[in-house]
């Protein structure tokens, strides 16, 4: 029985690809870029996903996993064709994250020191996703100050994310019951 779907186009065998608003730009244009960097940020949560072992943590990823779609639309859109289209991401989402990662604050002990990835699989597996998110929000940024973002919405999410995503490890750090290893101070290395 032939397959229906194929998954390959060709089209963008010329190192370029479509996005809203223009009709060709490199693959290497800061938009791809950006929304390239937010879909490398959700799938390290899938994967953050399979391993939490906190009773909620599946369900707040897999979320913002669905906000991230949202992100990678409008990040794909120019500003002109936003203005046509509007945008997907809402400040609602936003204050979700605050709201989320307040909550989490209150039921884990951060320490007043550097926490050290790593203490447990699911906490340094969200904490990669985390390091991910913040290259993101640095590309979304520049796009932001060169005029190229249609909905300054999806930098303040980034940013709170990474803060969510932060609550989130240290949460799934204790759920396995593991104490956070820290760098109480600086130490010269040698």
């Amino acid at each position: 029985m032939p397959r229906e779907t194929i998954l390959y186009t060709r089209v963008g065998d010329d190192g370029y690809t479509g996005v809203l608003g223009r009709e060709r730009v490199p693959k290497y244009d800061i938009m791809p870029e950006a929304y390239g960097t937010v879909d490398e940020a959700s799938a390290l949560l899938g994967v953050a996903r399979t391993a939490v072992r906190h009773p909620r943590s599946a369900e707040i990823i897999l979320e913002v996993q669905r906000d991230l779609y949202a992100a990678m639309a409008d990040l794909a859109t120019t500003p002109e064709a936003a203005e046509r289209s509007g945008v997907r991401l809402g400040q609602a989402r936003v204050a979700w994250l605050e709201a989320l990662t307040d909550e989490i604050a209150d039921q884990v002990d951060i320490p007043p020191a550097f926490i050290v990835a790593g203490d447990s699989c699911a906490g340094a597996l969200v904490d990669v996703a985390r390091t991910v998110v913040r290259r993101a929000e640095r590309i979304v940024a520049h796009m932001h100050h060169q005029a190229l973002l249609c909905n300054p919405t999806v930098l303040q999410y980034l940013n709170r994310l990474s803060s969510l995503l932060f609550a989130l490890s240290r949460l799934e750090d204790k759920a396995a019951g593991v104490e956070q290893f820290t760098l109480a101070k600086w130490e010269k290395r040698e």
